[in-house]
């Protein structure tokens, strides 16, 4: 079966926590951070966009599996925070890891599930044998306007998967989605920052689409909510996915593990992947994963995957929660330089 043939992650070495960013604005920091159940945020180096970190966990994964350039012929990058309005990040990617130029390459924009897309997109040409072995990425460095809600949570990180027929640690066995127009969150073209709909990003936007992606896979499958052992889903903020992983039946043993956004925030089209990678450098043999990607404007794509006997043989070491415990805190005057948050034009 076509599956998961290796993974990787990357988060960056820095975090603020929320109360700093609240002390800046002269809001309680303790109850931002109960409210969205976020207490601190991973912070981009200032030589860091979504090409150096996609570049980071594309190699880590073909680390692990053992692969070279030539294995990889599909190179597909979902961001909302692509460095160049036109010129993909793909092929930049591709070119860092040595990738045959027999390359099929292209960025993926949709909103927080960009990621998600390209994962179906590599499940197609994989499954129609047009290509052996593709790479599929989510990725962002994501935007929050000074001051704005989006500032306490809006993150960076991503995760990068190759999907193939051989050596599978993890049998996709079902996919489906979800979607609508639903204008929940956007940014047009020129705009630094989004712009959202304050509580209409909740229930219209979020939970419509986790929850019908969330029961039409299990449909497709014909599974319960105990035939999994682990749930990961889109994390805006930390309370959004346990409100909808419960609401679809999970308990909290099923959805921790790959629950990250109270640690590191909202990774936008990297949330799903960090926390499926979060759940692979511990699954076991037979382990049954439902994932539930969500981008706004607005879809949400599922995925029923098992683990196979394949990850005994795995290199997993240098784990997500391995990147977590070594991210170094800034002040909010750092995080304001690294993300170009100052004005620096010249003075008169």
């Amino acid at each position: 079966m076509n599956g998961i043939v290796s993974y990787g992650a990357y988060v960056p070495g820095y975090k603020i926590e929320t109360g700093e960013i609240a002390s800046v604005w002269g809001a309680d920091g303790s109850a931002w951070a109960k409210n969205l159940n976020v207490y601190s945020k991973s912070v981009p180096g200032p030589d860091e966009d979504v090409i150096t970190i996609a570049v980071e966990a594309t190699r880590q994964a073909m680390n692990r599996a053992k692969l070279t350039g030539n294995d990889i012929e599909a190179v597909y990058t979902g961001s909302e925070s692509h460095p160049y309005a036109v010129k993909p990040t793909s092929t930049i990617v591709a070119e860092a890891i040595r990738a045959t130029p027999n390359l099929t390459a292209a960025d993926f924009e949709f909103a927080c599930k960009a990621g998600t897309a390209a994962i179906q997109t590599c499940l197609g040409m994989v499954g129609h044998k047009q290509i052996k072995n593709g790479i599929a990425i989510g990725v962002d460095t994501s935007q929050g306007a000074p001051g704005d809600a989006l500032e306490y949570s809006a993150s960076a990180g991503g995760g990068a998967l190759i999907i193939g027929r051989k050596n599978v640690i993890a049998n996709i066995n079902h996919t489906t989605s979800y979607t609508t127009d639903t204008p929940d969150f956007w940014r047009r073209e020129g705009q630094k920052y989004p712009r959202h709909g304050g509580r209409f990003t909740g229930k219209p936007a979020f939970f419509k689409h986790v929850m019908n992606c969330g029961m039409l896979i299990m449909e497709k499958a014909g599974t319960k909510p105990e035939d999994y052992d682990y749930i990961v889903t889109h994390q805006p903020n930390g309370k959004f996915p346990i409100r909808a992983a419960k609401s679809l039946g999970f308990k909290q043993e099923q959805f921790e593990t790959g629950l990250l956004t109270p640690k590191i925030g909202n990774t936008y089209s990297g949330a799903v992947f960090l926390g499926l990678s979060a759940i692979l450098d511990i699954a076991k043999p037979g382990d049954r994963i439902l994932a539930v990607a969500y981008g706004s404007g607005a879809g949400s794509d599922g995925f029923d995957i098992t683990v196979t006997d394949k990850i005994k043989d795995m290199d997993r070491s240098e784990t997500v929660e391995d990147m977590i415990s070594r991210m170094e805190i800034v002040n909010y005057a750092t995080y304001a330089k690294f993300r170009g948050k100052l004005n620096m034009g010249a003075t008169k």
